[in-house]
């Protein structure tokens, strides 16, 4: 029989920073992961160069049921505290955009050091848990190799996303085991299958403002032969979808007021030269039906119509799918914060059961938001199992 303190079953993110914060205060630690390598998400991130953090990460970066609940977890762990990590770690990071940090090197750094914190607790690869269930008042977990004891059970097991990798279904299978409710899953921070746009202009890519509801951002949107990807795409998917995406393909601009300025300072170029100024040649030509008529030729009735196109091309709730839980980045959806204390991460129908991670019903904005919260909820579960 293997008796622990705590163990953690997922060696990703999250299980390896909740493991490193248990053996901080001296506790007999075992992580047990399905998989042959540990923190495989990790070692991908960010395109292989691991965006570990975002110095915008607060509550509103995030979704689910309750975002609010990250409150309490985000300000344990703050930007601040994993650039530190970093540092302490002999970890370099570059700024790529305001607030998006990356490793400077590259992700399986990230990864080593990670892995560093942990070694004096005991890991078991190729593991995969068939039960945990409570007896008395220990946890017995049961692999298909051995049989565990514990007093504190971390689940870190992570979302289905990213199926490659080698993912489970059992955190929430053990959730729902012990009374909790799980938020059903869905893709997330991924493309769409849809035919707003003809597969002739795949390959192009701009940016674009999109509104959903009342929430509106602007970022790079890719048409692609399937329909729509790239970061504008990637953001739209972790929000609530369940509504019209609403894009203005010339933002920051009042194209109305542009087009008719034109018209009458430079009313013989054409409608197509025009746009092709601000988007690319192929999407203008589709987007005026290869028109060649000169923009002074234009009724304002007209320009005001073109204008109302370009800025509100609508994708209907029922034209568009999320593309996949193969490729999708994350999951919305997981086990549901309702039964869950946001100060310690312990479940409160099960004392020494905990939770951190993609698991929960919680999901972060495109941009390092993730990892942040993967590191953040196991360093939090952690100190506190």
């Amino acid at each position: 029989m293997n008796v622990y303190e705590v163990i953690i079953i997922g060696g990703g993110a999250s299980g390896l920073m909740a493991a490193s914060s248990a053996l901080s205060r001296n506790k007999k630690v075992a992580i047990i992961d399905m998989g042959e390598n540990l923190a495989r998400k990790v070692s991908i991130s960010g395109g292989g160069k691991c965006n570990f953090t975002n110095g915008t990460a607060d509550y509103k970066k995030y979704f689910g049921k309750n975002a609010k609940f990250t409150q309490s977890v985000l300000n344990h762990t703050q930007p601040k505290d994993l650039l530190a990590w970093m540092k302490n770690h002999g970890l370099n990071w570059v700024e790529k955009k305001p607030g998006q940090y990356f490793c400077a090197t590259c992700a399986n750094d990230v990864v080593k050091a990670l892995l560093r914190d942990v070694k004096k607790a005991r890991i078991f690869n190729n593991e995969l848990v068939t039960d945990v269930y409570k007896r008395n008042n220990e946890f017995v977990i049961e692999t298909t190799k051995n049989t565990f004891t514990t007093k504190s059970v971390i689940i870190a097991t992570g979302g289905l996303s990213y199926a490659s990798l080698g993912v489970s279904d059992l955190g929430y299978k053990t959730a729902k085991k012990f009374g909790h409710k799980i938020i059903p899953i869905r893709p997330a921070l991924c493309a769409i299958s849809t035919k707003i746009f003809p597969t002739e202009l795949s390959g192009i890519s701009f940016d674009v403002e999109i509104s959903i509801g009342k929430e509106k951002f602007l970022d790079s949107m890719l048409i692609t032969h399937f329909g729509l990807g790239g970061p504008a795409i990637y953001r739209a998917t972790v929000r609530d979808i369940e509504q019209d995406i609403h894009l203005n393909i010339l933002p920051n601009i009042n194209i109305f007021e542009w087009l008719k300025n034109l018209k009458a300072i430079d009313g013989k170029k054409s409608l197509l030269k025009i746009l092709a100024t601000k988007l690319p040649i192929r999407l203008s030509k589709w987007l005026i039906q290869n028109e060649s008529k000169n923009i002074a030729d234009y009724k304002d009735i007209e320009l005001k119509n073109i204008s109302n196109r370009l800025s509100n091309i609508i994708i209907k709730k029922d034209n568009f799918k999320l593309y996949s839980l193969q490729t999708a980045e994350v999951v919305r959806g997981g086990v549901s914060t309702d039964e869950i204390s946001s100060k310690t991460l312990e479940s409160k129908l099960c004392p020494g059961l905990f939770f951190a991670g993609e698991v929960l019903d919680i999901t972060g904005d495109l941009g390092g938001f993730n990892l942040h919260w993967a590191f953040a909820s196991g360093i939090l579960a952690g100190e506190n199992a």
